[in-house]
């Protein structure tokens, strides 16, 4: 579903100093979509505002568009369906391997990498008037909220939740709903793995008061060895509900691009969004980490798109393999 409010309008006018700096446009696409997730996560309110910020300096039409999240976005982006997405490591690695539940044994090698975006943290909401204060608390039978059907949070979360011994419903919905959900006490707990701060956790704290549950070592250290996650702290001044840092695992997020996509394109693309990282963080605060020295968190994860790659060996000395560029 595209919102049409969410695509920006074709510039009529291509006089912009960064027009014609790339006048030749040979392959260009007349528009271009992002794949993000759904409403109320950070992918919809990060990726609307890359999209909308490319198309407005680029003179396209583009934008953002509702979708099940990283996994179909992986699906999206390999078939052409979408030019751009954005997905995280551990189904990117799953979609290139042709584990991707959304077809399974299709290796989607057709999505190519294109710039680091920040961390995802998985980290436990409720609502303060339950008395869940830990993770050891979640009483057996919890109705849990892991987000949408094949979201990189519905991926990974369950998995680990009963890793660390919970016994849970599942539960599956966009994030806006699920943390309307939540206040009407037809869920027990979110589990959500989205950038911070989430819109929806942002929005209950208006509203209601929550509490936000941090990992112990412990569980942190189980999850860490059983999962593709790293250490993460969720800094005290993400909530107004934090008054420390809440220990928490987190994964990568990339952009991605279709493989096939002109290379002066996903460049110039690259270029609006890496060089100006004030203007990402306006869009979302988790762009803080959106920045060219964290190229190398693909880790050979995605092969590199080859416009992407030219701008990061040029911009930010990356030592990015030949093997590892798409074509070569």
């Amino acid at each position: 579903m595209k919102f049409a409010a969410l695509i920006a309008t074709t510039a009529l006018t291509a006089s912009s100093a960064y027009a014609a700096a790339h006048e030749d446009r040979t392959g260009w696409p007349e528009s271009f979509t992002v794949g993000t997730a759904s409403q109320g996560g950070t992918y919809f309110a990060y990726g609307s505002g890359w999209g909308n910020l490319v198309a407005e300096e680029l003179g396209l039409t583009g934008g953002g568009e509702v979708t099940g999240g990283p996994m179909q976005n992986m699906a999206l982006v390999h078939t052409g369906d979408a030019q751009f997405g954005m997905t995280t490591m551990g189904p990117a690695a799953e979609s290139i391997a042709g584990t991707n539940p959304i077809a399974p044994g299709l290796e989607m090698t057709g999505a190519c990498a294109m710039f680091p975006m920040y961390q995802t943290p998985f980290s436990v909401t409720t609502l303060a008037s339950s008395g869940i204060t830990s993770v050891s608390e979640i009483p057996a039978g919890a109705r849990i909220g892991f987000g949408p059907a094949g979201s990189t949070s519905d991926t990974y979360f369950p998995r680990m939740m009963e890793t660390l011994g919970v016994e849970f419903e599942r539960r599956n919905g966009a994030w806006a709903d699920l943390g309307g959900q939540l206040q009407d006490g037809l869920l027990d707990v979110i589990a959500f793995a989205a950038g911070v701060p989430v819109p929806a956790v942002s929005q209950l704290e208006v509203q209601t008061d929550v509490n936000i549950i941090e990992f112990t070592e412990e569980e942190q250290a189980q999850l860490m060895e059983a999962f593709p996650v790293a250490n993460f702290e969720i800094a005290a001044d993400t909530y107004t509900t934090l008054e420390a840092p809440a220990r928490s695992v987190s994964m990568w997020n990339f952009a991605i691009a279709n493989c096939d996509l002109p290379a002066s394109f996903v460049k110039a693309a690259v270029d609006v969004v890496m060089s100006d990282n004030e203007r990402m963080v306006n869009i979302h605060r988790a762009a803080r980490s959106t920045l060219p020295e964290n190229w190398d968190k693909n880790a050979g994860v995605m092969k590199w798109h080859p416009g992407a790659a030219e701008w990061f060996i040029e911009n930010a000395g990356a030592d990015i393999p030949a093997d590892q560029i798409y074509g070569n």
